[in-house]
């Protein structure tokens, strides 16, 4: 099948004005749309920052679409942002079409041309895949038979393939109906405004710019814990694990936003060459430098072998090896079912290489100085340094300088991390997505791990994963848990 090729929408800005659109949301009645994507696509339509707009839901299910609205509602009152009126919901659910997919190609094409009919004006067409890897192919054959490619853009949720082989042959199939500008490859991770911030921290301020290199930062550390366990997801994750699931897909995008080099502009051209030249000079990841885990319990959910040796947990470490860089290791983990829930960047800056504050003092007590990035929902920044206790003698305590988003007054202004994203594929704006180059190129640099990968090690739910993890970050340790809790406003 040829590939319908369109100019590239490169050039588009979060200012422009966006046409009118259908949206083909597959998956429509799965987890990811109920709590995520419906309430997501209301608030922007409330917002009226998608004013003009159909979707179009589809999935397996054998609904009309009266049906789906009422799935679509309850989703929405469970899930959404705050009191939905009755006049807003009848605005929203007018939008709304069910078509199952069972019903085929020529149906859907039949669904998506009425839609369109009722908009005014030539509509562009997003097709959101909450499906998963193994149906996409499908999902994307059937769009390139119901002729639905021109004026569209195609969003495909993670894992983009397993490993090497299996993501190129997934892009590949995908590449054989939709061109490249067209694919919007999603980590929500990115979407968060905290993510965005680092941008804006690293090439906004002179400040920072001139020592975010290996001659003043000493180590680096990406902790995302989740309290959650897996339950009902335990057969899907048993073919995945914490490593394809989380690291390829989500720390390894927020490490390329840390380290990246500055870029010509802020164009998603030139943001997403900055992320790949980081991929490109990583080395691969030893199986040595691993650890991974799995809470007890785990092999007795539904879905999972007794002798599962599948990781809920991972600790790794990594090094990119590049002039800016070289001999300064990143550190990463992340699992399930974990003391705490957190999403963090931790830069450790190395220390004065000699001190002539007397012993007893305090200095080199609490460790290097580090710049934290919160990314929670919430996002806070933290600014740690050396200073002095007020009163006789020299005394020194660790002080911080912090920012936290609710502070400006702006915290009602932040789109949820689905919703920006959403926001950015139907505008055309690839900064924060995925390219094929990179992720092929993060799934050679695992090669090594996913071959010969260390044996899972067990470890207590509410704990922080196996002992282990301390081997792999010797001689520094990890940040979490703090020791001192972010202040409140």
């Amino acid at each position: 099948m040829a590939v319908q090729h369109e100019p590239s929408d490169a050039s588009s800005t979060l200012m422009d004005p966006l046409r009118p659109h259908v949206i083909v949301l597959f998956g429509a009645t799965g987890d990811l749309s109920r709590r995520k994507l419906l309430p997501g696509l209301l608030h922007l339509s409330r917002a009226g920052l998608v004013p003009d707009c159909r979707i179009v839901a589809s999935s397996l299910d054998d609904l009309d679409d009266d049906g789906f609205r009422a799935f679509a509602r309850t989703a929405c009152d469970e899930f959404g942002r705050g009191h939905i009126t009755d006049a807003e919901w009848a605005a929203f659910s007018a939008k709304l079409r069910y078509v199952s997919q069972g019903a085929g190609a020529p149906r859907l094409a039949e669904v998506v041309g009425e839609a369109e009919a009722s908009l005014t004006g030539q509509s562009r067409r997003l097709h959101y895949l909450s499906v998963p890897p193994k149906a996409a192919r499908a999902v994307v054959q059937m769009l390139g038979e119901a002729g639905l490619v021109e004026r569209s853009r195609i969003i495909m949720e993670k894992p983009f393939g397993i490993d090497l082989e299996s993501s190129k042959a997934l892009n590949a199939a995908v590449h054989e109906v939709f061109a490249e500008h067209q694919v919007f490859r999603i980590d929500h991770f990115l979407g968060k405004e905290a993510a965005q911030n680092i941008l804006a921290f690293r090439f906004a301020n002179g400040l920072f710019e001139p020592i975010w290199n290996r001659n003043h930062i000493d180590h680096v550390q990406i902790d995302v814990p989740e309290t959650l366990g897996l339950d009902a997801r335990a057969g899907f994750y048993e073919s995945t694990g914490a490593y394809r699931d989380m690291v390829v897909t989500h720390l390894f995008q927020v490490l390329a936003f840390m380290a990246m080099e500055p870029p010509t502009t802020l164009d998603p051209q030139a943001i997403s060459e900055e992320k790949n030249k980081v991929f490109r000079s990583m080395l691969p990841i030893t199986p040595a430098n691993v650890v991974r885990g799995q809470y007890l319990g785990y092999r007795e959910l539904p879905g999972v072998s007794p002798d599962s040796e599948t990781e809920t947990f991972v600790a790794l470490k990594c090094e990119i090896d590049n002039w800016r860089w070289a001999g300064v290791p990143f550190f990463l983990r992340t699992g399930k079912r974990l003391a705490e829930g957190a999403r963090i960047i931790s830069i450790a800056f190395r220390e004065p290489p000699k001190s002539m504050f007397p012993p007893g003092s305090g200095v080199g007590a609490q460790g290097p100085d580090h710049l934290t990035f919160d990314l929670a929902d919430a996002p806070k920044l933290s600014l740690s340094f050396y200073g002095k206790r007020p009163g006789p003698g020299m005394r020194l305590d660790k002080l911080s300088l912090q920012f936290a988003l609710h502070e400006t007054g702006r915290a009602g202004d932040v789109l949820e991390a689905y919703e920006r994203l959403i926001y950015d594929a139907m505008s055309g704006d690839h900064t924060l997505f995925t390219t094929a180059e990179g992720i092929e190129r993060l799934w050679e640099l695992s090669t090594p791990l996913l071959t010969d990968p260390p044996p899972v090690r067990p470890y207590a739910p509410g704990s922080w994963g196996p002992n282990a993890i301390h081997q792999v970050i010797a001689p520094n340790t990890w940040r979490l848990p703090f020791e001192r809790a972010w202040r409140d406003k």
